[in-house]
């Protein structure tokens, strides 16, 4: 069951909302006991009580000492270490009452995770528009830019991520990857994924049994070698898939044999940059995100946004 909105929240602090959490079972003497028993291994809580930085359900700053009774709701923001800017940025592609939908660059997470916070898409449209309420009506990898769409409205998030799920949605994409004459001009895939054991679980996995993802694949043109490979031949290909899995598009066309190219993860899982390292930001994965339609479930129009990016090896 979802938690009830609260009566007050605080607003975004350069583009961040406010996390919150409610005191449960167990005795406390005081909100920081409680909060470094919440939150083990984060530690930090006396500062951000000293400067402020912790409110109770009304925004008042509550102090170290502060009582911490049951049911006591608190409001806190994340405090990560900085971040390195990604040198790229969201283009705004249409935006209403309803809607925002942005050309995502390469490089940039969707939402808040990890060691991200500010360098994602969520938070520098909050940033950028001042709207706490935007939610992602679906997701595109890190890796991958391209068209992604916003809900604005809290009451009408269900009914948009309900298209999602219905699969009453119309996604194309684009890819490079290598050409190779055995393989079909177009066709229909079809692959049983589940995710990889152990250390490997970032990488889905093509096992056995009744398919659950379904991709059209089809090619578009061949294109220029990469520089770095001239004697692998290359092309574009057009991807619409008609189901929505994790890596969906990488795991399948890797399971052809056509690798996108600059991919990290397929057909071998490299090793994550080290906190604080910077991507090599001239070789982003060559998977666009090129159309996302469907009809309007609040107004019963049709809704149909293109990205205006170009992959750099597609061209």
């Amino acid at each position: 069951m979802a938690r009830p909105e609260p009566a007050w929240t605080p607003p975004l602090r350069d583009g961040v909302g406010a996390s919150r959490v409610a005191v449960g079972a167990g005795r406390f003497d005081n909100v920081a006991q409680f909060l470094d028993a919440r939150f083990p291994g984060i530690g930090g809580w006396q500062a951000r009580l000293a400067r402020g930085d912790v409110l109770d359900a009304e925004g008042r700053p509550l102090a170290a000492g502060s009582p911490c009774p049951h049911g006591l709701l608190i409001w806190y923001w994340r405090d990560p270490p900085p971040e390195t800017r990604v040198p790229f940025e969201i283009d705004v592609l249409f935006q209403d009452d309803q809607l925002v939908v942005v050309d995502k660059p390469h490089f940039l997470p969707v939402t808040p995770s990890g060691r991200h916070l500010h360098e994602t898409v969520l938070v520098r449209l909050k940033k950028l528009l001042g709207m706490a309420t935007l939610t992602p009506m679906h997701r595109i990898d890190l890796d991958t830019a391209g068209v992604l769409a916003f809900t604005v409205q809290p009451a009408q998030r269900n009914a948009y991520q309900g298209l999602l799920r219905e699969r009453q949605v119309h996604k194309v994409y684009e890819a490079v990857a290598p050409w190779r004459a055995d393989v079909l001009l177009q066709q229909t895939c079809r692959h049983r994924l589940q995710d990889g054991p152990g250390e490997s679980f970032l990488q889905m996995q093509v096992v056995e049994g009744v398919p659950n993802t379904e991709t059209r694949v089809e090619l578009i043109a061949q294109v220029a070698a990469a520089p770095d490979a001239p004697d692998v031949p290359l092309a574009l290909y057009r991807l619409t898939p008609r189901t929505g899995r994790r890596h969906q598009l990488r795991a399948q066309m890797n399971a052809l044999g056509l690798p996108i190219v600059g991919d990290r993860i397929y057909p071998l899982l490299q090793p994550a940059l080290a906190p604080g390292a910077v991507p090599d930001y001239t070789r982003p994965l060559q998977l666009l995100s090129r159309e996302f339609s469907f009809t309007d479930p609040i107004s019963g129009e049709p809704r149909r946004f293109i990205s205006r990016r170009r992959l750099a090896l597609g061209c």
